[in-house]
């Protein structure tokens, strides 16, 4: 089974015969199972050459590269190994066509809706008062269908959002994580500091998804696609938010994983130290492991599975062969 790697440390990532290491600044040596790798997330400073890069191009590694505050910079997108003139020509055609664009914008939206929904659910059954905040989010199901434009549609989604957050107080209920409102850059508060954090690895790793199918990353539907970044993964990130990132983040601090001593402030903003995002990224990896009863594919499946099925589906719609659904968490 494939894995991602984090590296947290500064130093120099390098290729050795057949295999690749990272050497810190002390000089400890951590080699890496090149064929067992998805993925490599650099938080340090890392300095690495042209000869890793081809190695890692070769095995189809892509490099996740994060600044100095954890948040996501940039990617390495390795030559596509499964290039596709034709789906990406249905990519275009689907974005460029405003009706078959937002037929599919909606659908990430009402999937994204339905996991805010579960989530608030998953709450309410163990003694939290939030069926004021369903009525709420189930409100805007149909307004949503209503939209005729993107811009409107994606005006609905952030309304529907901010309701949404208003349950975090609720359910962590702690007056040192009090999100208040919903600030990105920079992240005003520790809540908001795990929220972008969050955010910033589920669309690193739609991507990675993205770049073992047919699909173009840079062809979103509910995000403007434009010459400066990836859209396609921040449109499925939406659907997976809620039950990936903000699970997470409740476990970690009604588990008092991460506390207030794991924020520092710099330049206006709240920031995750380097213990706290060590044990984010450790709790949302055994997330991704964590497998449920998929019952249209009749087995279990791991959530980031789940991520790769969607991915698959939106390629059926795409050309034809079965009109797109988002995953909707069934407990």
């Amino acid at each position: 089974m494939s894995e991602s790697i984090y590296v947290f440390s500064s130093g120099k990532l390098q290729r050795k015969h057949n295999t690749i290491y990272f050497e810190n600044n002390e000089g400890a040596r951590k080699y890496i199972p090149i064929e067992n790798t998805r993925e490599i997330h650099i938080f340090g400073e890392v300095s690495l050459n042209k000869e890793i890069l081809e190695y890692l191009s070769k095995k189809e590694i892509l490099l996740h590269f994060y600044n100095y505050y954890g948040y996501y910079s940039g990617s390495f997108y390795p030559r596509e190994h499964y290039n596709s003139g034709y789906l990406i020509l249905k990519q275009a055609e689907h974005y460029l066509d405003e009706e078959k664009r937002l037929t599919l914008a909606k659908s990430f939206v009402r999937g994204a809706l339905q996991n805010m929904e579960k989530v608030l659910n998953y709450y309410e059954n163990r003694g939290l008062e939030l069926s004021p905040l369903i009525e709420k989010i189930n409100s805007f199901f149909q307004s949503a269908e209503e939209q005729e434009t993107i811009e409107r549609l994606m005006a609905i989604e952030g309304n529907a959002r901010q309701i949404y957050y208003s349950s975090f107080d609720l359910i962590v209920n702690d007056q040192e994580f009090s999100l208040e409102s919903r600030t990105k850059r920079p992240p005003t508060n520790r809540m908001n500091a795990l929220i972008s954090f969050g955010n910033s690895l589920l669309y690193t790793i739609v991507l990675s998804e993205i770049y073992k199918t047919h699909l173009d990353p840079r062809i979103g539907y509910l995000h403007t696609t434009n010459f400066r970044r990836f859209t396609l993964n921040l449109d499925v990130a939406e659907i997976f938010k809620p039950i990936l990132i903000d699970r997470v983040i409740f476990y970690l601090l009604n588990k008092k994983v991460i506390g207030p001593k794991n924020f520092n402030e710099r330049l206006g903003g709240i920031y995750l130290d380097e213990p706290g995002r060590r044990a984010f990224v450790e709790r949302l990896e055994e997330r991704l492991k964590t497998t449920i009863n998929h019952t249209k594919v009749g087995k279990q499946v791991s959530y980031r599975r789940l991520i790769r099925l969607e991915l698959y589906k939106l390629e059926k719609h795409l050309m034809g062969e079965e009109n797109y659904a988002p995953f909707g968490a069934e407990w």
